[in-house]
């Protein structure tokens, strides 16, 4: 090392060295070095406001890492030259927009290196039962896919008239429920016109075709509104198709709806108000797949496409009573949809029955050049196939502490009827809250514009547990912590592999924070489907509760539905759908509507 160099870092602050791209792309200010002296950190010009000790002194509380004096003088002192101008892409001079569905260099894989993948062949077996006589129009509506098609397919009904009896219905329920930010009639009639005379033609295209859907409104539609729930993009109107709604519309299925999302895809309140529970009306639908989760349920559609970062489609799917699959992370491009995090989102089907959800995310799966996330995959299903012998792994702890409750234990007594194996199992007991440091950083980062430009302001949730807040202290997250959040992502994948070379799948209580935490993050698909009911005596919500405006409670207790999580090994949803429809059959639950609807 030359001697200006090594006197140079003798007098600047090591543990602060970075990346200084944009100082290191300016003038040297010293101009006597000898020929062939290396460039050095920090020799550019002081650039940004002033900081002083103080000024460390304050953010060390939010970082939580503490400086002694004289390491917060050297701090101050240098901050100007050493990294203040690494922020020049966001404060200019030489500011540099990204665009909004520019990805991250750096991806997740939550298939990590030497661990192989099940399963090993592309099978779907439906199936085959007789679907029965036609029903009337309102038993219709609640009836699943696997009949709705068998009707379709046999012309004992055609798409119009099942789709207008969907469109009915939801401009009869909506008010009350507020799930529908835009309605499609024109398209909707048109595919089902045009579904209906390739059926009559004998060009049927599977089991979706003719059958009428929604999807949460952060999947981009062609010509027609796609709002992300929020405020600032109620007059977004794209001009393509996403590619999963691509994909459905080349299955024939029918678009009636784009259904409501939290803002920005966080919890059940948008521009339009709180989407609610059709089986409590007083109590949101849960977030952020609200609308998927509420029209669903109501049977004001045959099936929904939801989202997942963190729990939407589980916990909606909980709440409101119906099947959410969350598909293993990579399998369903997010080509056209909303991003908040690039390493995290996920776009799955809401249904009405387990075997339903197999039909729309055999349709929905497979890479596509848009999502560089997106991944060839097979899907081995058969809907008859046996479940004797499957290890059902499960936390007993977990079993008897709240969320769980006599459903959830009931679910495992059901496992074992069913000659599945239940499987005590364990994990350490590590900070898994501390991956959200990812999501809120990412999400952040997503939204940059929004904040910058002012429109987070315009958002009707302005709490501490919203977006707007949540992204501008994400501002104060270190980068360092990024990194070690990141590390130990992979950590927590590594503990997963361990369990799933005991277990083919996971029972567990659908909101236990460290299961939703831990597989959300790692890539695991999961299963919700209701289980059986609750007395509840208090409206839920997905608020941190406000002692100004307390939820509506109910005397005596009114009845809801619960249901319980299947985890399955990535990219095995097969083996989960197949376990999860022996216990849809054994609960015998699934045929109860909300009431009033």
């Amino acid at each position: 090392m030359s001697k200006s160099r090594r006197q140079f870092l003798a007098a600047t602050s090591l543990s602060l060295l970075g990346a200084a791209a944009a100082s290191l792309s300016k003038a040297q200010v010293s101009t006597n070095l000898p020929p062939g002296s290396p460039s050095a950190f920090g020799t550019g010009p002081e650039v940004g406001p002033e900081v002083t000790v103080s000024t460390f002194a304050e953010a060390e509380k939010l970082v939580q890492f503490p400086l002694n004096d004289r390491e917060r003088t050297m701090a101050a002192t240098s901050w100007r030259k050493t990294m203040a101008g690494l922020y020049e892409r966001r404060t200019g001079p030489r500011k540099l927009a990204l665009e909004p569905m520019l990805a991250p260099a750096s991806r997740w894989d939550p298939v990590l290196p030497g661990q192989k993948t099940v399963p090993q062949r592309d099978r779907f077996i439906r199936s085959n039962a007789d679907p029965g006589p036609l029903p009337k129009d309102e038993d219709i509506a609640f009836a699943p896919i696997t009949q709705l098609s068998r009707w379709i397919e046999t012309r004992k009904l055609t798409s119009q008239r099942l789709t207008n009896i969907y469109l009915a219905r939801l401009q009869r329920f909506n008010p009350k429920l507020r799930c529908v930010i835009t309605l499609t009639p024109e398209l909707a009639l048109a595919q089902a016109k045009q579904a209906d005379e390739e059926i009559a033609a004998g060009k049927y295209r599977g089991p979706l075709h003719g059958i009428p859907w929604g999807t949460k409104d952060l999947l981009d539609t062609a010509g027609i509104p796609t709002t992300y729930g929020a405020e600032p993009f109620r007059n977004r109107v794209p001009a393509a198709d996403g590619a999963v709604v691509h994909r459905l519309h080349d299955a024939g299925a029918v678009l009636v709806a784009k259904l409501s999302l939290g803002a920005l895809a966080l919890n059940d309140i948008w521009f339009g108000g709180q989407t609610m529970n059709p089986w409590l009306p007083e109590e949101g639908a849960s977030g952020s797949s609200a609308g998927p989760g509420a029209a669903t349920a109501a049977g004001l559609v045959a099936f929904a496409i939801g989202s997942e970062t963190g729990g939407s489609i589980v916990s909606p799917s909980m709440r409101c009573g119906i099947t959410g699959l969350r598909p293993t992370y990579g399998r369903v491009p997010r080509t056209g949809a909303m991003t908040l995090c690039w390493s995290l989102d996920k776009l799955g089907p809401m249904t009405r029955s387990v075997e339903d959800a197999m039909l729309v995310l055999q349709a929905i799966s497979g890479p596509d050049a848009g999502d560089l996330a997106s991944v060839p995959s097979k899907l081995d299903f058969d809907a008859g196939a046996s479940v004797a012998g499957l290890r059902v792994g499960y936390f007993p702890a977990w079993m008897n502490e709240a969320p769980a409750t006599g459903v959830d234990r009931a679910a495992l007594d059901s496992v074992k009827k069913l000659g599945m194996v239940p499987v005590e199992v364990s994990i350490p007991d590590w900070p898994y809250g501390s991956l959200s440091l990812i999501l809120f950083a990412e999400g952040a980062a997503a939204f940059e514009e929004l904040e910058l430009n002012g429109g987070m302001s315009q958002l009707r949730m302005q709490t501490p547990d919203a977006w707007p807040n949540i992204f501008r202290e994400a501002r104060f997250l270190s980068a360092v912590d990024f990194v070690q959040a990141d590390r130990l992502r992979r950590k927590v994948a590594n503990e997963m592999i361990r369990i799933f070379s005991e277990v083919d799948l996971l029972l567990v209580p659908s909101l236990r924070d460290e299961m939703l935490t831990i597989t959300n993050f790692t890539g695991h698909p999961s299963l919700t489907l209701r289980a059986g009911f609750v007395e509840v005596s208090r409206a839920r919500s997905d608020w941190a509760p406000d002692p100004s405006m307390p939820l509506p409670s109910f005397n005596p207790p009114r009845r809801a539905p619960h249901g319980v999580t299947l985890i399955g090994r990535l990219f095995d949803e097969g083996t989960m759908a197949s376990a999860g429809l022996a216990l849809e059959r054994s609960f015998g639950v699934m045929g109860d509507r909300p009431p009033g609807f």
